[in-house]
């Protein structure tokens, strides 16, 4: 059972998701949770099938004190670097929240202050506290809507499938195809990088 907070205060939970990507944003989500919530399914969202992920998501939108979801598009990606990105992101959705927090934790190792509030970065967060791992189902699925939506646009790189992951069937069709205004242009996508398996 993931513990629910780390503090006694209003504490919020956030995490990313499509950070290692190639096409497609970067999508933040920050969680504030009711102290007595409680939910035995609620983990990592990359433990969970896709369904089991959008029923969370009615549970933790309906139940949560407060949530913020983000999306850092392509051109600011470029522009910024993959990090920093998600770190905006993370801010962010943070900056939605109501209340303000108390108290941030953070899913990784890296995060930048925000407004003064204390932070703490926690290895593997989104499988220690109930926060952090709301915020990336919120994260993962809003993220994987949007990348729906795009593959209809451009279905021939299956982002339905892939969500913009560099897998083999992506690479392939970045060869065929070239590239998109929904890649992100900073990662060159350079035919030595097309070569490396994911």
């Amino acid at each position: 059972m993931l513990r629910n907070q780390l503090k006694d205060c209003i504490e919020c939970g956030t995490d990313e998701a499509g950070r290692g990507c190639i096409a497609g944003p970067v999508t933040a989500a920050a969680v504030i949770l009711p102290k007595t919530f409680k939910n035995k399914t609620l983990r990592d969202s990359k433990k969970i099938t896709a369904k089991n992920r959008d029923i969370l998501r009615e549970i933790l939108e309906s139940e949560c004190t407060s949530y913020g979801v983000t999306h850092v598009y392509m051109e600011t990606i470029d522009e910024i670097n993959i990090l920093n990105s998600s770190i905006l992101a993370m801010h962010q959705s943070i900056e939605k929240l109501n209340p303000v927090p108390e108290h941030i934790i953070v899913d990784g190792n890296r995060f930048k202050p925000f407004k003064n509030i204390p932070f703490e970065c926690i290895i593997k967060g989104d499988d220690k506290f109930l926060s952090i791992a709301a915020a990336s189902i919120l994260a993962k699925t809003y993220r994987d809507e949007y990348m729906a939506k795009i593959h209809e646009e451009f279905p021939m790189y299956n982002w339905k499938k892939n969500k913009g992951y560099p897998t083999k069937e992506h690479r392939d069709a970045i060869r065929k195809y070239g590239i998109t205004k929904y890649h992100r242009k900073s990662f060159k996508l350079l035919p030595e990088q097309l070569e490396i398996d994911f």
